[in-house]
């Protein structure tokens, strides 16, 4: 038996769970048409194989068909979902993990516009401004209505097979009853008092225990502290918890801090890159000293040794370790083998739940199995036969590359014109706020190293370089450099900078700068945080009708944060046609996509952030002397298959580019080209 306090098994009722470490409730959004379907069960079904105690599914299951998915969540509010359900249990099950699934009702936070077009309910009339719904005022008959749908969805999960429910409390709907900031009803369900603003939650957790009985475990997710003027304050938490605790219908609580009603009030709940980490677990503790339930927490845990300071302080019962499993499913496996020090680190970049709140389904910005188990290996398995395998270009998909490529147990070389590993991700490093990102660098390099792969740094590679060492594949992962030309025109434009060189240090920015932000990424929202800090006028100016809209919500935060107070100009719906020399200055010409209007202004400096062209020469150079002249068979791509393309019978070996040096993407697109070609190579 180990003596580590992770590892130690935890009494949940009847319930033993084998460790200390969860997966708090996340909708990964992988759902098919509101269906936890074979995507949904294998991604849960990796970590649990892995070893991970207790699989909290759904980022809120919905309950009722006025709480619509705002994210593709999953519903539950039909028999239909049931078969789904136990499918993903006796999955999880069969690895010795529990598993539960939350429930929720939306209320506000979501749209009127989705599902059934039925009207958004709430306690309150004012919009949450994330999904900008305006609610109705709910009525006596939709209180009754939607606790029955609570009990009903109960019913169906016990009936999957489930080892219980969450219940979910903060921001939704019946949180939106508890805070006096969202609850304007008046009588019996009113916010006058606070028994009256209990009522409601607490009669849906009565109907829920009617309905599913004794031994069925039901647990509150709930924030204690909304830490905002007028809300949920911490003594009221406590109270909460201390009256959740006197039902007896209540098995676990676990803890929230904060509000998710807007993208900054969110990142105080689940911080991003640059944030503390575990900035909420004291809090968490403090509502564990004053009750005797059991209580869950996650809240950027992303590290075993905070996870294991949670346990042995008796801070938590059970530490949530949600967007770390999202980054590494293999944890639990890696802690049992004595090999903390292999864990991929979750990097904070949130890549993960910024796509969710974009539509999009959850990714990792550097595992590219995530989400994807059914095509993509998380174990990457041994080849039948070794070979000489070389990469150009040590950034992130190279280094991907020549991973995987070791782990299958190939002969591996990299060149990199640089003295250092990184590529682009070097650059993003710098700033302070974003140098987390670093890890995604240092543990594919310490993977490397652990399987003597060769590089040669400080090297340009040209083609007969590369076929000198005689290789079965090369992969070209050259990256690309700063596209300087302006939409639509030939040519680099004048008198410009890249933003990269303000990053890098290389150019220093004063005056009035111009950052002109085509590309809608992090490097032009970089380059202002650099030149605002530096005491120069910035002003950002997009073609598009928002802001940096790869950014995304989340990780925009952080931005804002910093530029506002510094005076940053943000305009939107302008583009840059041209810029010239007037004297000392740069006289910038500007139109618009929306209206025939030119204009002209001066700065000192202008910087454009338009992507990345490829740098390919080394790749056309060597197409020639390979198998497949550098084809890829997208069918067998797709499938997960291996490239079997032979354009050319005297071809030596198999060529393949990934990343930037194909067209300019991001970290995850590099990362995920390579994983799906070496995974068979």
């Amino acid at each position: 038996m180990s003596n580590d306090p992770l590892l130690q098994p935890f009494r949940l009722k009847h319930l033993t769970l084998r460790n200390r470490i969860m997966t708090t409730a996340h909708e990964p959004a992988y759902p098919e048409n509101g269906m936890p379907t074979d995507r949904y069960r294998a991604y849960h079904e990796a970590r649990a194989k892995a070893g991970v105690a207790l699989a909290m599914t759904a980022g809120s299951a919905c309950v009722s068909k006025d709480s619509p998915a705002a994210f593709n969540n999953v519903m539950v509010d039909d028999d239909a979902v049931v078969p789904w359900i136990a499918k993903l249990t006796e999955a999880c099950h069969a690895h010795g993990t529990a598993v539960m699934i939350q429930l929720t009702h939306m209320g506000r936070r979501t749209r009127w516009d989705q599902g059934d077009w039925l009207p958004s309910i709430s306690s309150t009339k004012h919009r949450e401004p994330a999904h900008r719904a305006f609610p109705k005022l709910m009525e006596d008959w939709d209180i009754a209505r939607v606790i029955r749908d609570f009990a009903d969805a109960a019913e169906r999960m016990q009936a999957g097979g489930m080892d219980g429910i969450e219940v979910e409390a903060y921001g939704h709907l019946l949180d939106q009853f508890w805070s006096p900031l969202t609850n304007e009803l008046s009588g019996p369900y009113g916010a006058d008092t606070f028994e009256n603003r209990m009522r409601f939650p607490l009669e849906v957790i009565s109907a829920i225990r009617a309905r599913v009985g004794r031994k069925f475990i039901v647990g509150m997710r709930y924030t204690a502290d909304e830490t905002s003027k007028g809300g949920i304050d911490p003594e009221t938490g406590l109270e909460m918890a201390r009256v959740l605790e006197a039902t007896g219908e209540v098995d676990f609580l676990n803890v929230i801090r904060g509000r998710v009603h807007s993208d900054p009030a969110l990142t105080e709940v689940i911080p991003v890159q640059g944030m503390r980490h575990a900035p909420h677990l004291d809090f968490a503790g403090s509502v564990k000293a004053a009750v005797r339930l059991p209580v869950f927490h996650a809240a950027r845990i992303p590290d075993v040794a905070t996870a294991r300071h949670a346990v042995s302080a008796g801070l938590l019962d059970m530490v949530g370790m949600t967007r770390a499993h999202i980054a590494d499913p293999l944890i639990v496996a890696k802690v049992m083998d004595g090999r903390e020090d292999e864990i991929r680190p979750c990097v904070g970049a949130t890549y993960c739940l910024d796509r969710i709140y974009q539509g999009g389904a959850a990714l990792c910005i550097h595992n590219a199995a995530t989400g994807r188990e059914l095509t993509m290996p998380h174990i990457i398995a041994p080849a039948p036969e070794r070979k000489r395998v070389v990469i150009v270009g040590a950034g992130p998909g190279g280094l991907e590359a020549a991973r995987v490529a070791a782990e299958r147990g190939h002969d591996v070389t990299v060149f990199e014109t640089q003295s250092r590993p990184g590529g682009q991700i070097r650059l993003t490093a710098r700033s302070p706020r974003r140098a987390e990102m670093i890890g995604i660098v240092d543990w594919r390099m310490a993977q490397c190293a652990a399987r003597d792969v060769a590089f040669r740094f400080d090297t340009w590679a040209e083609a007969d370089d590369v076929t000198a060492l005689d290789p079965d594949v090369v992969v070209v992962a050259t990256g690309g450099l700063p596209n300087l030309e302006l939409f639509e025109q030939r040519g680099e434009a004048a008198h410009v900078a890249s933003a990269w060189d303000v990053i890098a240090g290389d150019v220093v920015p004063a005056g009035r700068v111009l950052i002109y932000d085509e590309a809608g990424d992090h490097p032009g929202l970089m380059a202002a945080e650099i030149a605002a800090g530096a005491g120069a006028e910035v002003e950002i100016m997009t073609p598009d009708r928002s802001m940096s809209p790869e950014v995304m919500g989340m990780s925009l935060t952080p931005y804002l944060r910093t530029l506002l107070p510094l005076g940053v100009t943000f305009t939107v719906a302008r583009r840059l046609l041209s810029v010239t020399r007037a004297g000392n200055r740069l006289s910038a010409s500007i139109g618009s996509d929306y209206v025939p209007d030119v204009t002209t202004a001066d700065y000192d400096l202008v910087v454009v952030n338009y992507g990345t062209v490829p740098l390919d020469d080394l790749y056309h150079d060597l197409r020639p002397a390979s198998s497949n002249g550098g084809e890829v068979d997208h069918a067998a791509l797709l499938a997960g298959q291996p490239q079997a393309v032979r354009r050319n019978p005297d071809g030596r070996f198999q060529l393949f580019r990934v990343g930037d040096a194909v067209a300019s993407r991001n970290t995850h697109a590099a990362i995920y080209d390579a994983l799906r070609v070496m995974k068979d190579v």
